[in-house]
């Protein structure tokens, strides 16, 4: 069983932080490239990077070299549902196909795979060996290894490499990248890269590589700079020390992300989003709903305790806006009622300002009456799990200091308590979900109290009585309080 990537809520995991992310947008083709001027070795290097994947099912390259027909590197292909993460060089023919039977379709979990290649090696399967999240692969469905001595794409003079991209490809990744690293002239395994976590010995977690020999074509992307000049200040930036910038195409700097493989973030889910009514982008955090009578799009994290905090904010459309909190996935609502019905087991805010829970059978309960809210507007939901409280602002006003209850949907849930966005009624509209890991410029950039997260306005409640700390859903956080 492969290990876990995602901190459960009673560990807090100690050992090296990874601080940024870039998030790939592939509606927006956003990719790093390089030029090898001089090769390296051909015949023996690894490739190791950690990811959270944003569009499922879909053909999508993370790491290669070469140009399209002449190429290799790590690509999600199956030629159906475009789980399968191989790693393969093509030439014409398949050099190399190395696909595991395992699927990665967990949208909310970080995984890390190691590709350590060695041409050398007598023995065909071990010139190629394949870990993820710490334990080598040994089931395959395709498993075509390379002649021995065979000179591959990687490392070679005038063959550039790209993130998220292939040359006169299509197939640009949509997901979350973190500590890329290509290593010239060593085959290493994945405990050059991580380790199991001492106290929960299932969680594989990263590890400092600063300290590895990289190479002459060997680079250590860590994501940390916010320019877009192929330099060390720029998204691409080399930190091995070997100055091999990679030149940064329709990135910026709201595109880096402090979603990581050490705390992880949550997002909107795509595997439950009822009746395909949405289409998400910008790592799974922008909501464009369609035409349908209904689309709800819920979060990856669902919680059972503790105070959590998101803002919506309502970009552009004319849908009928909503947001609010669930304890029911989406998916397993067989009825929504009517049209304009709101969705049954919520505590839906309404661009209206009415605040209701739908019943599924074409009526609502009226749960409080607060201001209306429109195309640029900011909700903020916070949601108190210890004291079963619901708290909306707009536009960082608390719209009522007493809340919402939310005893009434518990006995209608499974006791796990999710965010949600979307729209109830006919029309379309674009929303930004901001767990802290929002894709949008902000004024302000307000962290919780534990300095996670980004939002536009503060996380806490504020009142007469002591301040009530709301906190960013991220695994760092439920470590603490989830």
């Amino acid at each position: 069983m492969t290990a876990q990537t995602i901190l459960p809520a009673n560990t807090l995991s100690s050992g090296y932080d990874v601080d940024n992310s870039l998030r790939f947008n592939d509606d927006s083709s956003d990719y790093l490239n390089r030029s090898v001027s001089s090769s390296g070795n051909r015949r023996t290097y690894t490739i190791s990077t950690w990811f959270k994947r944003g569009n499922m099912d879909a053909n999508q390259k993370l790491i290669t070299a070469g140009t399209a027909g002449q190429e290799a590197g790590l690509q999600f292909y199956d030629g159906s549902t475009e789980n399968t993460l191989r790693f393969y060089e093509y030439t014409g023919s398949d050099i190399i196909t190395i696909a595991p039977n395992r699927l990665l379709r967990d949208p909310s979990a970080w995984y890390h795979v190691v590709i350590a290649v060695d041409t050398t090696q007598g023995t065909a399967s071990n010139r190629v060996k394949y870990y993820l999240n710490g334990v080598q692969e040994t089931s395959f469905a395709t498993a075509t290894y390379p002649d021995q001595n065979y000179d591959t794409k990687f490392n070679t003079s005038s063959v550039s490499n790209y993130i998220g991209f292939l040359d006169s490809h299509s197939a640009y990744y949509d997901g979350y990248m973190a500590e890329t690293v290509l290593v010239d002239g060593q085959a290493l395994d994945a405990t050059s890269f991580g380790e199991f976590d001492s106290s929960s010995p299932n969680i594989w977690k990263p590890i400092d590589v600063s300290g590895l020999t990289f190479g002459t074509n060997g680079f250590y992307l860590q994501y940390k700079e916010s320019g877009t000049s192929q330099n060390s200040s720029g998204l691409g930036a080399d930190t091995s020390g070997n100055d091999n910038h990679f030149a940064v195409n329709n990135l910026t700097a709201v595109d880096q992300t402090t979603d990581t493989c050490t705390n992880n973030f949550a997002t909107i889910n795509p595997l439950d989003n009822y009746w395909a009514g949405a289409t998400l982008s910008e790592g799974n955090t922008k909501v464009s709903t369609g035409s349908s009578n209904e689309a709800m799009s819920t979060s990856t994290f669902a919680m059972t305790k503790g105070k959590w905090y998101m803002e919506a904010d309502f970009i552009s459309g004319a849908g009928a806006r909503m947001c609010g909190i669930t304890p029911t996935p989406s998916f397993q609502t067989s009825s929504h009622g009517k049209a304009g019905d709101v969705t049954p087991h919520t505590a839906t805010y309404i661009g209206s300002g009415k605040v209701q829970e739908g019943n599924g059978s074409g009526g609502q309960t009226e749960l409080a009456d607060y201001n209306s809210y429109a195309t640029g507007d900011i909700i903020g939901i916070y949601m108190d799990l210890d004291n079963f409280k619901a708290y909306f602002s707009k536009n960082g006003t608390l719209q009522s200091a007493t809340g919402i209850d939310l005893d009434s949907l518990a006995a209608n849930g499974t006791g796990h308590y999710m965010f949600f966005v979307g729209d109830n009624n006919s029309g379309s509209l674009v929303c930004e979900a901001n767990f802290g890991n929002g894709f949008q410029s902000l004024s302000s950039a307000v962290a919780d109290d534990n300095g996670y997260g980004a939002f536009e306005y503060s996380p806490n409640i504020t009142g007469d009585s002591e301040a009530k700390k709301f906190y960013s859903c991220c695994t760092k956080n439920l470590a603490e309080f989830g």
